[in-house]
């Protein structure tokens, strides 16, 4: 008998299976969002794949009810968790008119939605994380009791934006939690010429904070180490550092072929890294899942990807007059 690591850390088994089922949701979305795009139904995709497991672990380290997060474009489990359904997703990648993130505004995987206390995402990258370093700076001075979470990939991790929030954080002591999903690749360019150090973890001594590595495929250790940085943040100990080992199973988005970077071999090996029967292994070794369970999981989740799928292609686009909302003042600023 595989020894049960769940319970070690806290959890139910109600707990795992809740994990277990966001990411398998994130990951069917995910397949249907290609095959609409590959169908030339949705102009643009994103991909989680791969990455579900480092997402879900730590959103349910956090508290879904009080804290802030500032996603960044793959983070469609750590979303899920948050409270964005399915058919949110659907409307977002079909840019329709009720799309919660912005109307059909932004590109998918563009998040936000105040009353779940998602903080609006951007094409830029990084710059999510100086506004969760600001929202914690705001919990602070208010003595509010929430932290904020963000993420980002490890390319992001090059830029600017990076420092200087990191640094605010770490000279303030602010409560904030900053997750980097190394999945390898900035687009094509891989990991060994963007860091010049081992580790993104490295850098969180430079920001007076602690720095941790973990195995980004296993949602029970990312959600033991967010826990760890989550409780530090909210008894007033400061921010952390965590990096999630991951692999990013697809090209960076539907308009890159990852062919031309990486080999044939590569993309076998990373196959082998899915975190999904990975972890769907694991919860039938401790007699947490069953095959039996896992079908009707399966069949739920499909009958609710297909309903929100037809409910966001068939919903209206929004009006073309509405194209100059909330970029001017609307009856003499009232709205």
């Amino acid at each position: 008998m595989t020894k049960n690591r769940h319970e070690a850390l806290g959890l139910t088994n109600e707990d795992v299976l809740k994990i277990y089922e966001t990411m398998l949701m994130a990951r069917r979305i995910d397949e249907r969002m290609w095959l609409l795009n590959r169908a030339g139904k949705v102009p643009f995709v994103v991909s989680c794949q791969g990455q579900e497991a480092a997402q879900a672990g730590a959103a349910y380290a956090l508290d879904n009810e009080k804290d802030w997060i500032a996603p960044y474009y793959r983070d469609m489990a750590v979303v899920l968790q948050f409270g964005i359904t399915p058919k949110d997703l659907m409307l977002s990648v079909f840019a329709k008119a009720e799309d919660p993130n912005s109307g059909g505004r932004q590109m998918p995987g563009h998040f936000g939605k105040r009353e779940n206390r998602i903080l609006t995402g951007s094409s830029p990258v990084t710059t999510q994380l100086p506004h969760a370093v600001g929202v914690a700076l705001a919990a602070k001075m208010k003595e509010e009791d929430f932290i904020t979470f963000v993420t980002l990939g490890e390319g992001s991790s090059n830029q600017g934006d990076f420092h200087e929030g990191m640094n605010f954080a770490g000279v303030h002591k602010l409560p904030t939690v900053v997750m980097v999903e190394n999945n390898k690749y900035a687009i094509s360019v891989p990991v060994e010429k963007q860091l010049a150090c081992e580790k993104v973890s490295d850098r969180a001594v430079g920001y007076g904070m602690p720095g941790v590595t973990v195995d980004g495929t296993d949602p029970l250790e990312v959600y033991k180490v967010v826990k760890e940085a989550a409780d530090r943040a909210r008894r007033g100990e400061g921010p952390s550092l965590i990096e999630t080992i991951c692999y990013r199973l697809t090209a960076h988005s539907s308009d890159d072929d990852h062919r031309l970077y990486r080999d044939a071999d590569e993309l076998e090996r990373e196959k082998k890294m899915d975190p999904l029967p990975k972890f769907s292994t694991y919860l039938k070794e401790v007699g947490v899942l069953t095959e039996e369970m896992e079908i009707e999981l399966e069949e739920r989740i499909m009958k609710e990807v297909d309903e929100a799928t037809d409910y966001a292609e068939n919903a209206p686009y929004a009006e073309p007059e509405s194209a100059l909302r909330y970029v001017y003042a609307e009856d003499g600023g009232n709205e």
